[in-house]
């Protein structure tokens, strides 16, 4: 995984709806990877409102760190995390959308759907995900635009 390589550390949060994979997330993912990682919250099913999170992981978003966030639809943390200037969150829905938000977006945060989820689908787009460098060049110019 290279991009985990240059990175110092791996943000996680959810809200209730996302508990489940996130945990899954950390269980079977994270914790089996060389890197370090910081799971900061929701920590039950017990209801919670996603902005908080989403809003929390997105203040310890630097240069060398990446985000995870998880809600029931994905689209509410989606949207929180991109109203921060320096943070570029896509939620993905496959392996292909994960690897080009890295190519040609740099994204620095991913976000999925907590309901319903497929490990296997969810394990494809991280591994794509963190396996895959921005390109820059036209990219840098259009990002830079936005």
């Amino acid at each position: 995984m290279k991009l985990l390589k240059k990175i110092n550390t791996i943000y996680i949060a959810s809200d209730h709806a996302g508990f489940p994979l996130k945990s899954l997330i950390v269980k079977d993912f994270l914790s089996k990877k060389d890197v370090k990682y910081v799971d900061l919250g929701t920590n039950s099913e017990d209801s919670v409102d996603y902005p908080r999170f989403a809003k929390k992981l997105c203040k310890k978003i630097t240069l060398k760190s990446m985000g995870i966030l998880i809600c029931g639809s994905g689209i509410g943390v989606n949207i929180t995390a991109n109203r921060h200037s320096h943070i570029r969150a896509s939620l993905c829905h496959n392996a292909l959308a994960a690897k080009m938000t890295r190519k040609h977006n740099n994204s620095n945060v991913i976000c999925f759907q907590g309901r319903p989820f497929v490990k296997k689908k969810i394990f494809a787009m991280l591994n794509a995900y963190f396996d895959t460098e921005f390109e820059e060049g036209r990219h840098l110019r259009r990002i830079k635009q936005i």
